[in-house]
């Protein structure tokens, strides 16, 4: 591997973004990884962090600027940083809806737009897009999440048939349940009511369970390599309960894929 080869990450500050960094970094390659705060940020080995909040547009303009100043291209940018949610639809608040839309879509559009034209100029480069299971599946309580990374996979598929003519592809992977602070510790809506404390604190308790039983962010972060330098394909599913999920739901009838959802999440 060579560090000719220039891989940009967002998130890079815990959990699958950190991991996927180290692992870049292991194989040579050179990479810049984007914190919000970088006093704060805890170094990683072989990867030049890079100060950049994905809901500023000015930040990840002059994040991208500062890449292309030291290295003068990106080969491959991986989107992975993100945000979740947990609460039921009703209720959300539409700004807490847009905060969580605003990191989750609108910030992979921002650093897609401000990387896009340094790939259209080498006539190279590979976007990496971090979804989610619930990009293709529901979660009961995690509805706007589920819609965010669902909106993830449209744009993803659209842009690739866009900008192939330019020697660029994107591919999606889809983790599912991993174990990382973000998800252990998931922020709950503020607005609470009462008609759904019960399922949603049942759901909420699944929801710990299952991450703390949850592989560690390794699997996830090698599907991320592949897909990164690999042979191209659209969805990638790290190996495990992720592949598992993608076959039930392209082949199973939805009565029995909808009823493995409510087991999953504790609802009779």
């Amino acid at each position: 591997m060579s560090k000719s080869k220039v891989v940009v990450i967002t998130g890079v500050s815990s959990g699958i973004g950190r991991v996927t960094a180290i692992k870049f970094a292991r194989k040579d390659y050179k990479v810049f990884g984007t914190v919000r705060n970088i006093e704060k940020a805890q170094p990683i080995q072989g990867v030049e962090l890079i100060e950049m909040d994905i809901r500023d547009e000015t930040s990840v303009q002059n994040g991208v600027r500062t890449i292309i100043a030291q290295a003068n291209r990106i080969d491959v940018l991986v989107n992975s940083a993100g945000t979740t949610l947990i609460g039921a639809i009703e209720e959300t608040s539409i700004d807490e809806a847009q905060l969580l839309f605003d990191t989750n879509v609108f910030g992979v559009l921002r650093i897609v737009n401000a990387v896009l034209p340094h790939m259209r100029e080498q006539h190279s480069g590979r976007i990496v897009n971090i979804s989610s299971v619930l990009g293709f599946l529901p979660a009961p309580y995690m509805g706007l999440y589920s819609a965010s990374k669902h909106a993830v996979e449209g744009l993803s598929e659209t842009l690739d048939h866009e900008v192939r003519k330019f020697g660029i592809r994107v591919s999606l992977v889809e983790p599912s349940f991993t174990k990382t602070n973000l998800d252990i510790n998931a922020p709950q809506t503020i607005s609470k009511i009462p008609d759904y404390d019960s399922e949603r604190s049942i759901v909420s308790l699944a929801i710990q369970k299952n991450v703390r039983k949850a592989p560690e962010p390794d699997e996830v972060a090698n599907t991320i390599v592949n897909a990164a330098f690999g042979t191209w394909k659209m969805r990638w599913t790290p190996k495990g309960e992720a592949s598992l999920l993608r076959r039930l739901r392209r082949f199973m009838p939805f009565g029995p894929v909808d009823s493995g959802i409510r087991k999953t999440f504790g609802l009779s």
